[in-house]
């Protein structure tokens, strides 16, 4: 497994070696000893997988408290932009985003531990999208930023993007009191 920085240090890209011939591919999509050796040390209790079609947009969600979830994330089908955003105050990239696409065809996969929020678009016809979460989902525990804040400035790469309601309506960073510390 090849273990990439990121401009933001907490958040770490992973490529999980696949071995593959005319049938198609294998690859260990999460082994626990051999993340802690790339500095996640995670236990896992959740996992989530959604389906979605191109140009939808989800994010930026994160959850708050005892219930705030660190997201090992992959896309097991098509193409997706996926974004994680330092809202940890005092942190020296507070306000920053990483970007990276993942996909089915390069296999890779995105740590993002709490204080960050997370969403990802859609760029190929459909995406399964798959994470692993370090805490359950809580209702009262959830919330979100507002997913076209100038403000952080992210280019979804989408035209005529595809947002529920809730995502439509969620705070600006310039509002928004975190309520997590670096």
């Amino acid at each position: 497994m090849q273990v990439i920085k990121t401009a933001i240090d907490d958040i770490i890209l992973l490529e999980p070696r696949a071995f593959g011939d005319d049938r198609g591919y294998f690859l260990e999509s999460f082994q626990k000893m051999r993340y802690a050796e790339a500095g996640i040390n995670a236990e896992f209790v959740q996992d989530n997988l959604s389906r979605s079609a191109k140009n939808t947009i989800r994010g930026l969600h994160f959850q708050i408290g005892e219930k705030a979830q660190g997201k090992l994330v992959q896309v097991v089908y098509g193409e997706a932009l996926d974004v994680a955003v330092d809202i940890r105050k005092g942190s020296p990239t507070y306000g920053k985003y990483v970007a990276e696409i993942l996909s089915s065809d390069n296999h890779r996969q995105l740590w993002i531990p709490p204080g960050f929020a997370h969403g990802f678009s859609v760029l190929s016809d459909i995406v399964v999208f798959h994470y692993k979460c370090t805490e359950y989902y809580s209702k009262p525990h959830e919330r979100n930023l507002l997913f076209n804040d100038p403000a952080i400035g992210i280019d979804w790469k989408v035209t005529n993007p595809i947002v529920s309601e809730k995502d439509l309506v969620g705070p600006s960073f310039e509002t928004f009191d975190s309520p997590f510390s670096y």
